[in-house]
């Protein structure tokens, strides 16, 4: 028998938010997938795009170089630095050694030293490498190896995040000598080996050999059907909240799990427009979004609203912050002064609203939350006017300056000293993240004062006055925080759900016999 399906009808059903059990029967008649319980196949967005972990920066790489390299530090549930491959003790405020807790072997064989440990990042450090992460580590002066197990790293200057920072997988020195090509071909010790790449999937084996997959899927809608037809086992994030609640419903075969998230997702402003460098601009706008009442309808409940950058579990969150309150009548007097604000008529239509650029990606969930955000301001005489792009052109504008207005999400913040790459007047790209172009003296101030800061209580209190400051002063508008979710076969056992989105639930999943 031979499946075929018109994406429309997906599209159409999952909308409605079911799916006739006629249909369903078909499908699960027509699985050509085997049960093989040594492959389990995770369906992703897209190819990684870079296996070295020295040049890695998007999510999906990063998730899946945490399986083949090993790395000196991890971090707890409140995101402070805890060993993984080392412990470490500081000797002296621009002094740290690192003691290997054990000598692994790389996936070739070679034991892994701390020679390959100096060797990884006096190659970061290394101009000529042009690795992306050389900026956070440029205070390391020295790098000096005592014996096979000891290690010390000398400071320019003091660093109380230090630590933190020491999270590249660990390469083998005779490779990098070499000029190895790591992205082509890796080789690390975490607890997946490389085994094959092609444009159709990625290959790991774990220690038990079992094989894990990584098959990129672009469409949604594609991702679901291979899910429900076994040719896919494993999806996490990046689903419409109509897909993922169309896949609740298929408890015969698929099984949903959520787990509390720490993507940031927030709505920038060009501090450089006239209209929007003014407070009560971006108070209206702060006011007039119905944020718990997106996160109801659209998330499902699946999100918790945001006021910080950073999680209140996280050891310089705050739990006070909580965002800007809808407010309609606070947000209509805005509106309503601002209209007696000399140059405010040039932003007038003829509806005599407020109107704004707003620019998104084409994902189908972006848009459909800028038409929500559309719907609600409104009502306060703010008329958005969506403009959406693919990735690559939205992106690249939001870089570039090209907007009013914009939403995106932080993924897999960590270290407080983000704050400087994203709210610093010196950090406008392509020195930083501050896209928006925002500048505030007590902002530097704070950043400035926090960073060199070597108390980690009072460095902590610092941070949190610091995204008190940019809350008040909607430097951006925060959201929410969303949940991560997987969807599953039923047959799929042991999968775990992290906080930042990482990949290491693969490590323990099993599929049951049948």
């Amino acid at each position: 028998m031979t499946l075929k399906l018109d994406r429309r009808q997906l599209l159409k059903t999952t909308a409605q938010g079911a799916m006739g059990t006629s249909f369903l029967s078909g499908l699960a008649g027509c699985s050509t997938a085997g049960n093989n319980d040594n492959v389990i196949n995770m369906g992703v967005t897209s190819r990684p795009r870079m296996l070295d972990p020295r040049q890695a920066t998007d999510a999906l790489s990063s998730r899946i170089n945490r399986l083949l390299y090993s790395q000196l530090i991890d971090f707890d549930s409140a995101f402070q630095a805890i060993p993984d491959l080392a412990a470490w003790q500081q000797l002296s405020p621009t002094n740290y050694r690192f003691n290997l807790l054990e000598l692994p072997r790389f996936h070739n064989g070679m034991t892994l030293t701390s020679k390959d440990v100096k060797a990884t990042y006096d190659s970061i450090l290394d101009v000529d490498t042009g690795s992306p992460h050389r900026g956070s580590l440029k205070n390391i002066s020295r790098i000096v190896v005592l014996n096979e197990r000891q290690i010390d790293f000398y400071l320019h200057k003091e660093d109380a995040l230090f630590v933190g920072r020491l999270v590249i997988g660990i390469l083998p020195k005779e490779l990098i000598d070499q000029q190895y090509s790591f992205a082509k071909t890796p080789v690390g010790s975490g607890p997946c080996r490389f085994v094959s790449s092609s444009e159709q999937k990625l290959v790991l084996a774990r220690k038990d050999n079992v094989h894990l997959q990584f098959l990129p899927v672009k469409d949604a809608n594609v991702r679901v059907l291979k899910l429900l037809k076994g040719e896919l086992d494993i999806i996490q994030n990046n689903l419409s909240p109509e897909l993922l609640s169309y896949c609740e419903q298929q408890k015969g075969v698929l099984k949903v799990y959520f787990h509390p998230g720490t993507n940031f997702g927030y709505i920038g402003f060009n501090f450089d427009d006239p209209l929007l460098n003014q407070l009560a601009m971006r108070e209206a706008l702060a006011y007039g979004i119905d944020r718990q009442q997106i996160i109801d309808k659209v998330f499902v409940g699946h999100a918790r609203l945001a006021g910080g950058l950073l999680v209140p579990e996280h050891w310089c969150g705050s739990s006070k912050l909580k965002g800007f309150e809808f407010n309609l009548e606070k947000a209509r007097e805005r509106v309503a002064q601002l209209k007696k604000s000399p140059g405010v008529g040039r932003y007038l239509n003829d509806k005599n609203e407020i109107e704004l650029s707003y620019k998104t990606s084409s994902d189908p969930t972006r848009i459909r939350l800028a038409t929500v955000y559309q719907s609600q301001l409104k009502k306060i005489g703010i008329h958005l006017n969506i403009q959406s792009y693919d990735w690559g052109t939205f992106y690249s504008d939001i870089k570039q300056g090209r907007f009013q207005l914009y939403s995106l999400a932080w993924v897999g913040v960590k270290s407080p000293d983000i704050f400087q790459y994203i709210f610093d007047s010196k950090a406008i790209p392509p020195k930083g993240a501050n896209r928006g172009r925002y500048k505030d003296s007590l902002t530097d101030d704070l950043i400035h004062e926090a960073a060199n800061t070597q108390d980690l209580e009072e460095q902590a209190s610092l941070y949190r006055e610091l995204q008190a400051r940019l809350q008040q002063n909607l430097a951006t508008i925060p959201l929410w925080y969303e949940d991560q979710y997987c969807v599953m076969r039923n047959d799929i056992e042991g999968y775990e759900l992290f906080s930042d989105g990482r990949f290491d639930g693969l490590l323990n999943v099993t599929k049951k016999r049948v």
